[in-house]
């Protein structure tokens, strides 16, 4: 917590992202790194989104809400990596403060639906082998429309929040950000003005967040056990429960990075734990995630064969 200190600043119009500081030649091999991650992560959920929409048997929820999970990671790392790895490159590695807070809304926006999204993913799991004959109707095309509606909403009323409440403190003076994109630990900590209130607004909002998205999954998998548990037969068990597998790995993988991010005050007073930890969830998890369901999915892989089957054959 800071209080606002009685010199007089000059407002702050622009931040210096600190980034990784490290010499140049390790900046070059960093920007070689993050470069290639990513382009898997455009390529890879670009083909998920292609691969979900081209073949029809695909057309199902569960495949609806994976491209819309795929969208959302290409979008939120899109947020973040072409400033970072044009700061790789530049003296300055300045960024606008309108920039700064375009960024982190859009940013907000995404990662929060994202966490709704695999929430939604967990229910729609729980439906379809705790009540499958139920299924359409509980999973029909405008209920999941709805859920993933609902699910943007709720991200765009928490960066809407996040952003208004952040970018009304005062910078004055320190412009210089120890983070490689605008988060609000980073953003906290030079801020001239009393904290206190974004700091209980972060950690309410994120463990609101965190607390309800978690329970709907925790709770969902419950069910999914109980049930799979009554299967007589230990082939129809594992084949019943690959179908969470995937998921599984990819909400562990989510809100471990997250929860430790944001839902404890550790991440504001130790930004290199932050820089490292938001490079998994910025980086490494939107290129993980297609490959997790690509290869870790029976369908899906049949579904790319199909369409290079069909691609040769015109050839």
């Amino acid at each position: 917590m800071k209080s606002e200190p009685n010199r007089n600043y000059s407002e702050v119009t622009e931040f210096v992202l600190l980034g990784f500081i490290t010499p140049p030649k390790v900046q070059i091999l960093l920007f070689l790194v993050f470069l290639l991650i990513y382009v898997v992560t455009v390529v890879g959920n670009i083909s998920m989104i292609i691969v979900i929409k081209v073949d029809s048997r695909l057309h199902m929820p569960m495949y609806f809400f994976l491209r819309n999970l795929s969208y959302l990671d290409l979008c939120y790392s899109t947020v973040i990596a072409p400033k970072t790895l044009a700061n790789f490159l530049s003296k300055g590695k300045k960024i606008s403060y309108n920039g700064c807070a375009a960024q982190f809304f859009f940013f907000a926006l995404f990662v929060t639906t994202e966490g709704f999204l695999l929430a939604v993913m967990a229910f729609d799991r729980f439906s379809a082998i705790c009540s499958p004959l139920l299924y359409p109707v509980h999973m029909s095309q405008k209920v999941c429309a709805q859920l993933v509606t609902g699910s943007y909403i709720c991200g765009g009323i928490n960066s809407m929040v996040q952003t208004g409440f952040t970018f009304s403190l005062r910078f004055c003076g320190e412009n210089r950000l120890d983070h490689f994109f605008c988060d609000v630990p980073a953003l906290i900590k030079i801020s001239c003005a009393d904290t206190s209130v974004n700091e209980i607004v972060l950690y309410i909002l994120s463990a609101l967040i965190i607390i309800t998205t978690t329970t709907v999954i925790v709770v969902s998998y419950a069910y999914i056990l109980s049930t799979v548990l009554k299967i007589p037969s230990t082939h129809g068990r594992g084949k019943t429960f690959s179908t969470c597998s995937s998921h599984i790995t990819v909400v562990s993988l989510f809100y471990g990075t997250v929860f430790f991010m944001y839902a404890q005050p550790g991440a504001i007073s130790s930004p290199q734990k932050s820089k490292i930890i938001a490079v998994f969830y910025t980086f490494i998890i939107p290129m993980l995630n297609p490959l997790i369901y690509s290869l870790r999915n029976r369908e899906v892989k049949h579904a790319v064969k199909r369409i290079l089957l069909r691609k040769l054959s015109f050839h």
